[in-house]
């Protein structure tokens, strides 16, 4: 019997690895970096065979030249390593990352890409370093487009989530399954829509985002010093809002928002909740508890930490 067991929801941010020692808000920092390890203590008392780590690309493992909506790595997986990130081959849970591609074509339910040899970035594996540290498990990696327009729809991420979660629980070898999103959540990225870039840095990227399959690191340098020039466009608001919805088990209330709506409500960064969507479906939109809300305009971005148990999925939901 296959089970999933639990479920979490984190921010990431590489500024946390490269850029700690500048940081303003300490105190709010090792507040986001404890929730982390509480986190990963919380996983690893699921004792789980496998980990679905649903994140977003940032231009390390897939360009302009071909990005699919949702691509399911199948076989190798590599991380790219920028920015203190774990760098090289992980291990993946290839017949069941293989078991949900098929089953999700064979039920005609979602046409997803696939690869066999996937380079995923930090939108993956800052979880691996901060919560996956010394855990024995495999993942089944799920990248999501979230930053090149046309983006999937928030509806269109639900489903998918609640369709992986019926081919999880008919995979016949038996796994115990939790699932990670990484992202979020309101944040603004001084990315471009790379249909309508204005300027030279806006140009500089699009032209990285197009030409940097092969050789993405010799972009790299100046791509940092335009992150760290912007400035923090947070809205702490928005994203109380997002994680009481997330408590409540009421994830799915994102999808009252278009993609425009989003963005201009909580930033283009916060079109990472997509990950945050598709755990919370994998979970059945079970309660989910808050153990960390930190806004740290340094990073960029509200960093968040949240735990979803299906032991509670039994208990009334509060409208």
């Amino acid at each position: 019997m296959t089970e999933i067991v639990l479920g979490v929801g984190a921010s990431h941010s590489t500024l946390m690895n490269t850029h700690w020692e500048e940081t303003l808000h300490k105190d709010r920092a090792e507040r986001f970096r404890d929730a982390l390890r509480s986190a990963r203590d919380e996983l690893a008392a699921a004792r789980p065979d496998t980990v679905i780590l649903v994140g977003s690309n940032h231009f390390r493992g897939f360009w302009l030249d071909l990005i699919p909506s949702f691509t399911i790595g199948v076989g190798e997986c590599i991380a790219s390593g920028e920015s203190g990130t774990p760098k090289g081959p992980q291990p993946v849970d290839v017949p069941l990352a293989r078991h949900i591609a098929n089953s999700l074509v064979e039920h005609g339910r979602f046409d997803v890409a696939f690869s066999a040899r996937l380079q995923i970035d930090h939108g993956q594996s800052h979880a691996i370093q901060y919560l996956l540290d010394g855990l024995d498990v495999e993942i089944v990696p799920l990248v999501v487009n979230v930053f090149a327009p046309p983006l999937p729809t928030l509806d269109r991420c639900e489903q998918l989530g609640r369709a992986i979660r019926d081919a999880v629980l008919a995979f016949p070898e038996g796994r115990r399954v939790a699932v990670i999103g990484s992202g979020g959540l309101s944040h603004r990225l001084p990315w471009p829509d790379w249909r309508e870039p204005h300027g030279d840095d806006e140009e500089f990227m699009v032209g990285a985002w197009l030409n940097g399959r092969e050789n993405w690191q010799d972009y790299d340098a100046r791509r940092r010093e335009i992150i760290r020039a912007a400035e923090a466009a947070l809205n702490p608001e928005f994203d109380d809002e997002f994680l009481t919805l997330v408590e409540r088990g009421r994830t799915h209330r994102i999808t009252e928002y278009t993609t425009e709506a989003l963005e201009k409500t909580a930033g283009n960064g916060a079109q990472e909740l997509r990950t945050w969507l598709l755990t919370a479906a994998l979970l059945d939109h079970a309660p989910a508890r808050r153990l960390a809300y930190e806004p740290m305009p340094e990073w960029l971005t509200g960093m968040a930490v949240a735990v979803l148990d299906p032991a509670r999925i039994t208990q009334e939901r509060q409208p």
